[in-house]
């Protein structure tokens, strides 16, 4: 789901950056931060909100922006399992997605670590597959967040990553549970996925070397 700077909603409504920190600081405009950062984000589903009831002019690809970021869900025979999709090229997230739909998985998507995290509290993923290269808080990032929560234990994490073999060991020594280089196979990701939930131990093993 789509977040926005303080800035950019101060850009869109033609005022000052500062009158967009009091609108939040007022409740006025719900800001959402993670642990540890003091940059506010906005979900835009919240600043449509703010716009409907201010009645202030809505930009058309605000609109356009949050049909796109709507959850994917599967049709009705698809199985009771949610995956969050982590990554900031939308070619990844696709790829991921033609994948993991195809099998009957419900799905969310995420661009960046700060949109995990609100994605995360908003309702628990029983996997996620994450990028490591991103703006702001990147995957490794999201793997100490979520493995300093006691509540997100049971979220089995893969990593899907281009970068070397050194940071992918450093991702699991962090807490992923399993690996996965790009660009993949898709019959990889299905497999390693499919490994994951259901608790096999041999899933981290057959990642090695992808």
């Amino acid at each position: 789901m789509k977040t926005l700077k303080p800035g950019e909603i101060a850009a869109y409504c033609d005022v000052h950056h500062r009158t967009v920190s009091r609108w939040i600081s007022q409740g006025q405009l719900k800001g959402h931060k993670l642990p540890g950062r003091g940059n506010y984000r906005v979900l835009l589903p919240d600043f449509i909100s703010f716009l409907q009831l201010q009645k202030m002019p809505m930009p058309p690809e605000l609109a356009d922006s949050m049909r796109e970021s709507e959850p994917e869900v599967a049709p009705a025979a698809a199985q009771d399992r949610r995956i969050l999709v982590i990554d900031d090229e939308a070619s990844y997230r696709q790829a991921i997605k033609r994948v993991l739909f195809s099998s009957g998985y419900q799905l969310d998507f995420a661009a960046d670590g700060f949109q995990a995290g609100v994605k995360i509290a908003g309702g628990q993923p029983d996997l996620i597959t994450l990028d490591l290269s991103m703006p702001g808080l990147d995957g490794f990032d999201v793997i100490r967040y979520i493995r300093q929560q006691p509540e997100l234990e049971s979220v089995r994490i893969l990593v899907i990553s281009g970068l070397g073999s050194q940071e992918l060991a450093q991702a699991k020594a962090l807490g992923a549970d399993a690996t996965l280089s790009k660009p993949f196979e898709n019959n990889q990701l299905l497999e390693l996925v499919q490994q994951l939930l259901q608790g096999d131990p041999n899933a981290e093993q057959s990642a090695v070397g992808r």
